[in-house]
């Protein structure tokens, strides 16, 4: 009596040998239940005309059954007919995907890694060292407007107006006056500087004119460059110096011997150090010794206005630029450094000027670099003058207009 076994393994030899073709083959089973389910089983084509010799459903149902193990591994479905396999899809029967293991190949989509903006703290920290900064300077610069003693001896100059024009090479100069006003009285300059900054050397520049040199005043004729001032205020020693030297004004500063004191009293505690040329005693308020020395604002005035010598003007004009130079010089102190908003905030609030807030900021890197030494031009320049006397008998000095006007061009161009 055969088995049943045995029963399908006949029937499948004869259908093979009538077709002449075989109807699948399957990979031989391993012992390994490991192995097993690695490589499962493939299903080969379907070779011939199936449909007239038997159910090809039926008989795989059958043969299942008895040939493939109830391991709990992949099986067929019913699904042969219609092309379809369990998933649903069209293709046959596939082994399902391992999703558990990545060695299949099978890689899931990842969601894409947003990129973390590296900071830069030493960055951030400059930016918080120019924020505090900015505050001090401003906080510092407004503190000294408010507490400025305003001198009503420059009210009037402040109330004139002031037509500055800018020069022709960009650069922008600022008119600084000296007053020696007294008692609500407009006298002559006794002071007349012009400062360059943004020019093409980039470095602060100053140019002292002598106030005793002969000028054509516009409107009242030739007589002494300081006379400009008492007639027409700063405005008018602008118009004087654009049409004798050839430079433009595009500001103004008046500051009166007070002032002047306050500020170099705010800015050095201790003092500015100056080299004394000689003794000085004579017509001033107190006496000099020649040599090293630290001076208050109120001797470094003196000092600057002393003219009681053989040099006269050209001797005073000299210290007054040695005490500029020291000044600039003496900011190379960080504690100076940090008064100075503090200072130019008094300045502001003492001083007749018409410069404008944004004006020092923009320039305040200008001004820093004065500190390594200003350079310095004096007219009349040397062999370009000579003695004589104006229409109302005065000493002046007659200038070579043409001569110091181009000694003046070439310097700020340097």
């Amino acid at each position: 009596m055969t088995t049943r076994k045995e029963r399908n393994k006949q029937l499948h030899e004869e259908l093979a040998r009538e077709s002449k073709g075989t109807l699948f083959a399957r990979r031989k089973l391993n012992d390994n239940p490991q192995t097993n389910e690695e490589d499962n089983y493939q299903e080969t084509k379907y070779q011939g005309n199936s449909q007239e010799n038997f159910d090809r459903n039926s008989y795989q149902q059958s043969y299942d059954s008895n040939q493939i193990p109830h391991s709990g591994d992949y099986q067929h479905s019913g699904n042969q007919k219609s092309g379809r396999n369990r998933f649903g899809k069209v293709g046959g029967n596939q082994p399902p995907r391992n999703f558990s293991n990545n060695s299949s190949g099978f890689k899931p989509k990842k969601g894409k890694k947003v990129k973390k903006k590296k900071r830069h703290p030493i960055l951030i920290v400059l930016l918080k060292v120019l924020v505090v900064l900015l505050i001090y300077c401003v906080g510092a610069f407004t503190l000294g407007k408010v507490t400025a003693d305003q001198q009503t001896v420059l009210s009037e100059q402040e109330a004139k107006a002031f037509n500055g024009v800018t020069s022709s090479d960009g650069s922008h100069n600022i008119l600084l006056l000296g007053s020696d006003s007294r008692e609500g009285e407009t006298a002559r300059a006794d002071t007349i500087m012009l400062l360059n900054l943004d020019g093409p050397s980039h470095k602060p520049k100053l140019v002292s004119f002598m106030r005793d040199t002969l000028v054509d005043i516009p409107g009242y004729g030739q007589t002494k460059l300081n006379a400009a001032y008492a007639y027409g205020g700063a405005e008018l020693v602008r118009q004087t110096l654009s049409q004798n030297f050839g430079v433009d004004c595009k500001y103004y500063t008046i500051v009166d011997f007070l002032s002047f004191e306050s500020v170099i009293d705010t800015l050095f505690p201790k003092g500015v150090e100056i080299d004394a040329e000689k003794d000085m005693s004579a017509y001033i308020d107190v006496a000099i010794t020649a040599g090293n020395q630290m001076m208050d604002g109120h001797t470094l005035l003196n000092y600057a206005r002393f003219r009681m010598d053989e040099e006269g003007d050209f001797g005073r004009v000299r210290r007054q630029q040695q005490v500029m130079n020291a000044i600039f010089s003496g900011m190379k102190n960080p504690v100076t450094l940090a008064k100075l908003p503090y200072a130019a905030g008094k300045v502001m609030g003492e001083a007749a000027t018409d410069l404008p807030v944004t004006f020092l900021l923009k320039n305040t890197f200008s001004l820093v670099k004065g500190i390594g030494g200003v350079d310095r031009l004096s007219v009349p320049i040397d062999d370009s003058w000579s003695y004589g006397t104006d229409d109302y008998g005065g000493s002046v000095l007659v200038v070579d207009q043409e001569q110091n006007q181009q000694a003046v061009a070439s310097f700020l161009s340097e």
